[in-house]
This record gives structure tokens, C-alpha cells and sequence, in this order.
């Protein structure tokens, strides 16, 4: 199988048949073997039904139906996984995406990337600033923590060579982090402008909640990539500062006390510096636990904590 399509789908039962007859029209213009691996990610409209016709007419289609709404990771991530294809693209199934890219990121990638993510520059054209400038700001907040500068991490239209996709593990909303994560396995990894098309019909799924869903998932794939099978580095470092400043603040008390005569029964001060000392002595036990179910993580899986990538 030369191309494998995934399309994660969740109540688009408007927009599947246009989407398809868009595919099917630019993977034969292709000239490859191919597949589209719809992911239906617990839909409560038509969308099932919808793709069981599809895939009675068209034997190029594969459809998976996940037990329950997991989210677009976990569609995502079931699509990468169970794809063929010597290359994968992901598309959205709403039809912002335009099928029509497809054929320039597979270019982009036969220029030697791993995965060749799309921008869609003209996505917030029009839009007021109150729109455009969150936007911004959490691409540029995405690229500057995890050091893999793009102007569009949200966008799902992608190709990737198919032992990345499905050397990928997935979790939470961790579908927006795909450039990060590749970066992990050495990816080389470029970014295409892509045509943006306002959905069809059915309403956006994206709204506050992803926002913050999306900010501690940040936060956990900085941990994961950078401490993950060290945290005593993270949590100890915290651990460390606080002891000692709860410390020198204690030994400063004493000193007043002892020494100059001063009063510390009235005085919160005491109990702050003894609190620094205690949370910092937990942040320390904290990271060795952290370091105990790393080590026993990776033993039990005979997981390495490096990965080859090549050798002579």
C-alpha cells in the first residue's frame, strides 16, 4: 500500500460523501495504491450509516468505529495506527481541510521530511482581532516550549512516512503536538501552506475546554519529553530551592531569637519557613518516586530510553 488517508470523523454525516467523492477523485489523479481509514469517533448522528455506505461502494475504504467518543487523539491516533500505507496523510472530516493539498505534501515530503505539516494561513483572514491573536499567541507559545517553530500546530491536514505515524503514541488532546512529539524520534519535519475552507455544515467542535485541555497537555508533553525518565531532576530542582530557602529564612529566626531577642511565638514567619522546608523535602521524595516507577516503566516493557536511528 503506497497511501494510507486517515479521517477522523465525529457527526459529519453532511460532510462525509462530499469529502469522499473529494478523495477519491484526488488519490486516483495520484496514480498510487491506496486506502481511506475512516475513524468514527462515537457519532451520535448518521455519520455510521453514512460510512457503511461508503464502504460498500467504494473497496478502497476501511472504516473503524471506536466503542465510545474518546476525541480526536484517540481517532487520531487509531487511524496512524491501523494505516498501510507506505505514507500517511491525516485530513479532517469536516471538509475545511481541501483533499486537493494532498498531492503538494506528498511532494514536500519526497524532499527528504519525515512529515510535512500544513498551514492554513488564511484561516483567520477577516476574523477580528480577538480571534486571530489567541491563535497566535498559542502557536507561538507551542513553538518557542517545545523548540519546533510552526505557525499552525492545530492544523490536522499532515503527511507522514508511515513507520513515524505508527511509531506515534498518542494520549489526551496530544493530536496537536504531533510536530513536538516526531521531533522526539527525529523527525525531519517541514511545514506547507494548505488551502482553509469553512466547514460545510455541522458546528465546530473546539471551544474554552480545549483551550485549557490543551495547556496542560502542553504542559505534560514539556515533563514527558524533557523529564520523563528523569523527574528527580524536575521535582528535586524545586525540592532543593524551597528547602533552602526555607533554610537560610529558619536559620535567619533562630538567629533573631537566640541572638538579638526577638519574639517568634506571634509571628507567622516561623511557620513559613518550616512549611518551606517540609514541601521542599516532598518535592524531593516526590521526584525519587518518580524515579522508582520510570525505572520500573521502562524494566518491565524492556523499553529503551533511546531510540536508533540508524547505523553502519
Amino acid at each position: 500500500m503506497d497511501l494510507s488517508v486517515v479521517v477522523p470523523v465525529f457527526n459529519e454525516q453532511d460532510n462525509l460523501r462530499p469529502l469522499h467523492a473529494e478523495l477519491d477523485a484526488t488519490l486516483k489523479s495520484i496514480g498510487r495504491s491506496y486506502e481511506i481509514v475512516f475513524v468514527d469517533d462515537g457519532s451520535t448522528d448518521a455519520s455510521a450509516a453514512v460510512l457503511r455506505e461508503l464502504r460498500a461502494s467504494d473497496p478502497h475504504c476501511r472504516v473503524m468505529c471506536l466503542a465510545l467518543n474518546s476525541g480526536q487523539t484517540a481517532a487520531l491516533a487509531c487511524g496512524l495506527q491501523n494505516s498501510r500505507g507506505a505514507v500517511v496523510v491525516a485530513i479532517d472530516g469536516d471538509g475545511e481541510n481541501d483533499p486537493a493539498d494532498i498531492p503538494r505534501l506528498l511532494a514536500k515530503l519526497e524532499e527528504g521530511y519525515d512529515l510535512v505539516s500544513g498551514w492554513r494561513r488564511e484561516r483567520w483572514k477577516g476574523s477580528p482581532l480577538t480571534r486571530r491573536l489567541p491563535s497566535r499567541a498559542a502557536n507561538a507559545l507551542i513553538s518557542r516550549m517545545t523548540g519546533v517553530a510552526l505557525h499552525d500546530y492545530g492544523c490536522t491536514l499532515k503527511a507522514y512516512r508511515g513507520e513515524l505515524a505508527r511509531r506515534m503514541r498518542l494520549y489526551g488532546e496530544m493530536h496537536r503536538f504531533v510536530p513536538a512529539i516526531a521531533a522526539q524520534f527525529g523527525a525531519r519535519i517541514a511545514e506547507l501552506e494548505v488551502n482553509f475552507r469553512p466547514r460545510r455544515t455541522g458546528a465546530s467542535k473546539y471551544g474554552l475546554g480545549r483551550i485549557i485541555h490543551t495547556f496542560l497537555d502542553l504542559i505534560t508533553l514539556l515533563f514527558l519529553s524533557g523529564y520523563g525518565t528523569r523527574p528527580i531532576q524536575a521535582f528535586g530542582a524545586i525540592g532543593l530551592v524551597l528547602a533552602a530557602l526555607g533554610g537560610i529564612w529558619t536559620t535567619v529566626l533562630v538567629f533573631e531569637k537566640i541572638v538579638l531577642g526577638y519574639r517568634l511565638g506571634s509571628r507567622p514567619a516561623l511557620l513559613l519557613a518550616v512549611l518551606l522546608v517540609v514541601v521542599g523535602v516532598q518535592f524531593i521524595s516526590l521526584g525519587l518516586l518518580g524515579e522508582m516507577l520510570a525505572r520500573t516503566y521502562h524494566e518491565s516493557q524492556d523499553k529503551p530510553i533511546y531510540i536508533v536511528k540508524e547505523e553502519f
